[in-house]
Formats: C-alpha cells, sequence, structure tokens
C-alpha cells in the first residue's frame, strides 16, 4: 500500500538523485577561462586543474557509489526503520557537505583567487590548491577562511599541487 510518506520520500530521495547526476555532469568553469591566445600559459593553466579535476571526479565517483548503497537500504522493504534512519541521515550528510565544500572552494577562489578542491571528512577538511608555490601565508589565509565557515574547531590540512 502507497501512503503519502513513501511517496513523498521516493520523491525526495529521486531529486537528490537528480541533482547529484547534474552536479557530476557539470562542466568545469574553470576551464572556460582560459585564453587561447597564449599556448604557453593554457599549459601550465589546464595541467594545474587537471589534478584537482582528477580529485573531484575520483570524489565524485565514491560519492554516487554510497549515495547508491544507501539509496538501495532506503528501498529495501526488508531493511528496519532504524537502518532507514541511519541511511537517510547519512544521505542528508552527504549532501551538506558536498554543498559546504563547493561553498568553501567558490569563497577561496574568489578571496585568495586559487583553484581549489575541498574535502569534508567528518572533524578533518582537506583542501588542495593548484598552484606550484608553497606559501605558509596563503595557506594560513585559506585556513581562517575555511574555519570561518563553522562554528566548532576543525582540523584543517592544505596541500599545494
Amino acid at each position: 500500500m502507497i501512503n503519502k510518506k513513501n511517496v513523498w520520500f521516493v520523491t525526495l530521495c529521486s531529486l537528490i538523485l537528480v541533482l547529484t547526476i547534474y552536479y557530476v555532469t557539470m562542466p568545469d568553469s574553470s576551464l572556460e577561462d582560459v585564453s587561447n591566445t597564449d599556448v604557453v600559459e593554457t599549459s601550465t593553466v589546464v595541467n594545474e586543474s587537471t589534478a584537482l579535476v582528477a580529485l573531484r571526479v575520483e570524489e565524485d565517483e565514491k560519492v554516487l557509489e554510497r549515495m547508491e548503497e544507501l539509496q538501495t537500504i532506503l528501498l529495501n522493504e526488508t531493511a528496519s526503520v532504524e537502518e532507514k534512519n541511519v541511511a537517510y541521515e547519512e544521505l542528508m550528510t552527504i549532501n551538506m557537505n558536498k554543498g559546504l565544500e563547493e561553498k568553501i572552494q567558490e569563497n577561496i577562489k574568489q578571496t585568495i583567487n586559487y583553484d581549489s578542491f575541498v574535502k569534508i571528512n567528518g572533524e578533518q577538511i582537506n583542501v588542495v590548491v593548484a598552484s606550484k608555490d608553497h606559501n605558509t601565508e596563503i595557506a594560513n589565509k585559506i585556513i581562517r577562511l575555511v574555519q570561518n565557515e563553522f562554528e566548532t574547531k576543525k582540523y584543517i590540512t592544505v596541500k599545494f599541487q
């Protein structure tokens, strides 16, 4: 028997899946900013952002796989209510972290003018910056910028690549 809760739940899961697929298939906007007039500069910019793109693709694949597992649990009729609640909470945490990661990446791009990749894993936040310069001043600015997004103290690492 289909009730309103089941319909609402399936609709929400479908929306999450559609938004995830949309995000994964979006073009990388950082590659659109590259000027075609200077071949040397274009080559350098593409090489720096290639590492970030690879990190994003790898992470997106992991997230999609985990989301599929969680959705399978949610749609499984034999799963207990507690298992479904845990899966739902984890799914919401994944979506919340994904949005926060994108916000932090955009803040770094706008404030410090560097492309970056951000991964939130509980209390640990890893930031990979597309730069050959290993500048401690910039790393400190990034750490402060990221920490400002949270009320509690986080363990933040910055890696230049």
